[in-house]
């Protein structure tokens, strides 16, 4: 089973106003309430592409049952944990420029923290856990190396979809998949990138430190894929982008959904590809009939710098 982690998910409410104007009564031309967060991206995709999944996270208040509604009706299993305090509401403001407005979210007890770690401490081998997301200010930044650690006794694969310290040290407990961006990398180790070859030197690097597999995110100009068998580039596919957000949750929920089935990372790292290009392209999270529309336009191909 795949496992999600969302600490700290969200309503993500989408308005488009004509020529936003601060300090005046501006009126909505449409509007639309999604559920957010990097792992309930991810558990979307994978549902898109009938992959079976969990979404694991805290939520609280009519915010909180909104979230967890909304992914039943998209057949999503849910095993959150109540708290609280509401669940956030992130503010989406599309006009002649795009405005953003994240809430903080609940704090988190230390007995609900500890209800989430024997909740972990299930899973047991086969079982795949994404940790996508940073960690919220109220909680240890090193959380996701203590679940690591914890869920590893059990042969559990863990994906780490983060930035900063927290990556660093999840690298260090030897993560299944990372997916740094280029920005990412040059935080990490404190560098300016100036190249694809430095780029790759450092994915590399990550490797070595202890990532089994690390995808590179380009966005438009495709991705790379580090791991056992080598070095391998993907184009991605050329389209009008018409929504960013979500794009590299799709590309790791695409990849999960096509090694949850064949074990071939090429193949996942194809389709990883693919759903975050479907993504990129649609107003929505991506559909599966998109993704395989999108397919044979990607090739695999070895990289040598």
């Amino acid at each position: 089973m795949i496992y999600t982690l969302t600490l700290n998910p969200s309503i993500d409410y989408v308005v488009n106003v004509n020529n936003l104007t601060l300090g005046k009564i501006n009126r909505t031309l449409e509007d639309i309430k999604f559920p957010g967060g990097k792992g309930i991206n991810v558990s979307r995709i994978l549902s898109n592409q009938h992959v079976s999944n969990v979404a694991l996270g805290f939520i609280g208040g009519f915010t909180g049952e909104f979230v967890e509604k909304s992914l039943k009706d998209l057949n999503i299993h849910t095993d959150f944990i109540k708290v609280s305090g509401d669940t956030r509401i992130n503010v989406k403001v599309k006009s002649n420029t795009e405005t953003e407005i994240n809430g903080a979210g609940p704090k988190i007890t230390d007995s609900e923290l500890q209800s989430l770690f024997n909740k972990l401490s299930e899973l047991k081998t086969n079982d795949i856990l994404v940790l996508a997301g940073n960690i919220q200010n109220t909680l240890p930044s090193t959380l996701y190396s203590k679940i690591q650690n914890l869920v590893s006794k059990n042969g559990v694969k863990v994906v780490v979809d983060t930035s900063g310290n927290a990556l660093l040290e999840a690298v260090k407990n030897k993560p299944f998949l990372i997916k740094p961006n280029n920005h990412e990398i040059e935080e990490i180790f404190n560098v300016k990138i100036n190249n694809t070859d430095e780029l790759v030197t450092y994915g590399k690097k990550l490797n070595e430190m202890g990532a089994e597999n690390v995808i590179i995110s380009l966005a438009g100009d495709g991705a790379f894929l580090i791991c056992s068998q080598g070095v391998f580039f993907g184009n991605a596919p050329k389209g009008e982008v018409k929504n960013s957000v979500g794009a590299g949750d799709s590309l790791v929920g695409g990849f999960l959904a096509e090694y949850s089935k064949s074990s071939d990372l090429l193949k996942a790292f194809k389709n990883g590809i693919a759903s975050g290009s479907a993504s990129a392209f649609s107003l929505d999270l991506c559909e599966e009939e998109f993704v395989k529309k999108l397919l044979p336009i990607i090739n695999i191909v070895p990289y040598k710098n």
